[in-house]
C-alpha cells in the first residue's frame, strides 16, 4: 500500500484526510503553530521537520511514498522544502491549491511591508487587519487603529499602538462582516489572497460598504510542481498513483 504524507492545517487537508482515511496510508502533518487547532481524522503528527534534511530524513525513516501538499498558501517555505526534497528522493509531490480570490479593484501588493506602505500612501485611518499573527509586525509604526483579527494572539511588541485584537476562527458570514465593518466605521480591510470560502465574506461585505482592500498577492509555487484545485482532484490524483 502507498504510504503519503498530508501536509495540512488546512479545511481542504482535512477534508482530504476525511476522504481518504481508513482506505489510504496516510499522515497527516500540521506545523503546530496554533495552539489547539483543528485535527484531522486518521494519524497525525505536529511540529516543524528540522528543514530541508529534517524532512529528507523523515521522509526516508517512515518510509513515504508519495507528498500531498495541502498547507497554507502563505506556507512558502514549507512547500519550498517539500518540493525540494521530493524532488530528490523522486517521491510523487501535488501541491493542493485553492483557487485565488479575484482582486477585483483591489491594491494588489507582495508582502506585508508593502501592504503598509500603501495604508500610510492611502492615509487609511481604521484598518481591519486580517493577514494573521505573522503579518501584523509591519504595521507597528503606524499611526492608524486595528481591528486585527487572528486565531492566536500575535506578539505584543509588535502590535500598532492603537489596535484591538478579535481572537477567533472562520468561517465567517457575511451579515456578520458587515456589522463588524460597520461597527468599527472600518475604512480599509487589508487581507492576504488566501481563497477559499472560509473567510470570503469579509471581501464581499467590504465590497457592499465600498471600503477599499489592500491584498497581499500569493507567493509564486516552485516551479514545474503538479498543482490540482480541488479535494477531488487530490484524491484522484492519490488513485492514480496505484
Amino acid at each position: 500500500m502507498t504510504r503519503l504524507l498530508l501536509l495540512g492545517g488546512t479545511a481542504e487537508g482535512r477534508a482530504l484526510a476525511a476522504r481518504l482515511h481508513p482506505h489510504v496510508d496516510i499522515v497527516s502533518s500540521l506545523a503546530g503553530r496554533v495552539p489547539d487547532p483543528a485535527l484531522p481524522v486518521g494519524p497525525v503528527r505536529i511540529g516543524g521537520f528540522g528543514g530541508v534534511d529534517g524532512l529528507r530524513r523523515w521522509l526516508v525513516d517512515e518510509h513515504i511514498d508519495a507528498v500531498i501538499d495541502a498547507t497554507h498558501p502563505f506556507a512558502a517555505t514549507m512547500t519550498a522544502h517539500a518540493a525540494q526534497v521530493c524532488s530528490e528522493l523522486k517521491k510523487p509531490y501535488v501541491v493542493l491549491a485553492r483557487p485565488p480570490w479575484d482582486p477585483c479593484d483591489a491594491i494588489v501588493v507582495t508582502s506585508d511591508t508593502q501592504a503598509a506602505e500603501a495604508v500610510a500612501r492611502q492615509q487609511f485611518q481604521r484598518i481591519f487587519l486580517t493577514t494573521g499573527r505573522s503579518g501584523v509586525a509591519a504595521f507597528a509604526g503606524s499611526p492608524a487603529w486595528f481591528l486585527i483579527r487572528a486565531v492566536t494572539a500575535p506578539d505584543d511588541t509588535v502590535l500598532p499602538r492603537r489596535h484591538q485584537l478579535v481572537l477567533s476562527r472562520g468561517p465567517y458570514h457575511y451579515d456578520d462582516e458587515v456589522q463588524l465593518l460597520r461597527q468599527h466605521h472600518i475604512d480599509a480591510l487589508v487581507t492576504k489572497n488566501s481563497g477559499g470560502d472560509m473567510t470570503r465574506a469579509k471581501l464581499n461585505a467590504a465590497a457592499a460598504l465600498d471600503v477599499p482592500v489592500v491584498m497581499v498577492a500569493r507567493p509564486p509555487l516552485p516551479a514545474g510542481v503538479t498543482t490540482v484545485s480541488t479535494v477531488a482532484q487530490a484524491a484522484a490524483w492519490v488513485d492514480g498513483l496505484s
